[in-house]
């Protein structure tokens, strides 16, 4: 290869040349239309990788241009290409150097997605069968609206969704859930976990330091409220659902629940709680914070209706496609009271100026059409088979264990017998099988009332087949040496 130049300097010009053509050789056989992209790409990777060090001086335009067989005007418009982006350096006759601003990235591909990776038995709850997504009706819708779509329904939404979707989800909800839904006050978000976000900034920006969260109870709630800067304070339960005197006490006036299927212990609050709570709210001037997450699923009866249908200007309501399409959807709801509706929409504003209006135009069609009512009927269907079998299993290998909550949701809590404890070495032997389980006590809050006394497990089954479910039990129960 061509020196790079004279004196002190041509032994390294030398070498970072020879490492120049090595590094861009595969660039220049792109096809020439791609040619100087191809090039520029490969020496910006050359230079974050490390392999062109800082300090480096490259060879000239000219003989770098001649060892590759490209045209020098190829090379000076990378080099100044590269040089105006600050990967490269040079001054009018000192030549051409590696920059010292690049640090290299160190490449770490992780997935974070939650999961219970290599388990032979997962029954931790929360996560739907998705092997029920109605792919076939999804991709007709989606075609459906690419086809219909105008050029404008592409440009940037109304922030709380649009109207469409909102009009969809308020007939929905009305004949569904129960709630008085008025599309002005429906804002589409990225599922729960936003709408608790939006609310927690709203509160926070209204002098709200602290919300109660039902102990035991969803640790999400606590983290989302935390990172809006609210304090989740803990607040325990009993037979009917979040127990008053406590939540009087704790001086709390805004409280988040889930009065349809409280998650975890599987309850539904009573009428007399459903009323009480409200009570409690008109009298703080607060809020209830309702997370209605598996409330169409119920198997012995008709659902009982939301909350929020009570009293929708004291009770803000969340739900979402979670579990009746897919988490990964990342789709839902937030019904607002009047009082902070406007506050809420300026903050889905400024955080993300809208949810995509593609998957809410193809989420209103698969409303409109009947499609979700159909998904929703599946999902009953399937899902309570699997309760079922779970029941049956639970009884065959854990006999004496008694199944509490109500018939609803996607998972159910196991109440074994004593001589399975103590918990903690239940809970070590069976997960050393390969069983992913989680215990009641793990969802009880850090300096709240605590868990219950024995073994009392939160299976999850929506996403298990009955035969899984059965070898899972089988599993477990031969761990625990029943």
């Amino acid at each position: 290869m061509t020196s790079a130049g004279n004196g002190p300097d041509t032994a390294a010009g030398t070498a970072a040349g020879t490492a120049a053509w090595e590094l861009l050789l595969p660039a220049v056989s792109a096809p020439a239309r791609a040619r100087g992209r191809t090039l520029r790409a490969a020496l910006r990777d050359a230079v974050r990788s490390g392999r062109l060090a800082p300090g480096t001086r490259l060879p000239s335009s000219r003989d770098l241009a001649a060892d590759l067989g490209v045209s020098r005007g190829l090379i000076t418009q990378a080099y100044e290409q590269l040089t105006a982006e600050g990967y490269l350096r040079s001054g009018r006759g000192a030549g051409t150097w590696v920059g010292d601003a690049v640090r290299a990235a160190r490449p770490r591909a992780r997935d974070l997605a939650p999961g219970a990776r290599g388990a032979r038995a997962d029954f931790v709850p929360g996560t739907p069968d998705l092997s029920l997504f109605p792919r076939p009706a999804w991709a007709a819708a989606q075609r459906a609206v690419l086809a219909e779509l105008p050029h404008q329904g592409l440009g940037y939404p109304d922030p709380r969704g649009l109207p469409r979707l909102r009009t969809a989800l308020a007939g929905l909800l009305a004949r569904r859930r129960g709630v008085v839904a008025d599309p002005e006050r429906i804002v589409v978000v990225s599922g729960v976990a936003q709408a608790a976000a939006l609310l927690g900034l709203v509160l926070h920006a209204r002098g709200t330091t602290a919300v109660g969260v039902e102990d035991p109870g969803s640790p999400q709630h606590a983290a989302l409220y935390a990172s809006a800067g609210v304090t989740a304070v803990p607040v325990p339960l009993d037979d009917e659902g979040i127990a008053l005197g406590p939540l009087r006490a704790s001086g709390v006036r805004s409280v988040v629940t889930t009065p349809a299927h409280q998650f975890p212990t599987g309850i539904a609050y009573s009428a007399r709680r459903r009323t009480g709570l409200l009570d409690w709210a008109r009298s703080v001037d607060g809020y209830v914070l309702e997370d209605d997450y598996d409330g169409d699923f119920r198997y012995d009866r008709a659902p009982v209706g939301a909350l929020q249908g009570l009293d929708p200007e004291r009770v803000a309501y969340t739900g979402s496609v979670s579990k009746s399409l897919a988490p990964g959807l990342r789709l839902g709801w937030l019904l607002v009271p009047e009082s902070l509706a406007q506050a809420v929409v300026e903050r889905k504003r400024t955080l993300d100026l809208g949810h995509p209006a593609l998957d809410q135009e193809l989420f209103a069609r698969f409303v409109e059409r009947g499609d979700y009512d159909r998904q929703l009927r599946r999902c009953q269907a399937a899902y309570r088979e699997r309760r079922d079998a779970l029941v049956a299993a639970l009884a065959a290998h854990f006999p004496g264990a008694e199944v509490t909550g109500i018939a609803a949701g996607l998972h159910v809590i196991a109440a074994l017998p004593e001589r399975y404890g103590p918990e903690d070495a239940f809970l070590a032997r069976v997960r050393a099988a390969g069983v992913a389980v989680r215990a009641l006590t793990e969802y009880a809050h850090p300096g709240g009332a605590g868990g219950n006394a024995g073994v009392r497990l939160v299976l999850g089954y929506a996403h298990l087949s009955p035969r899984r479910i059965a070898d899972g039990v089988r599993l477990m129960a031969g761990a625990a040496g029943s």
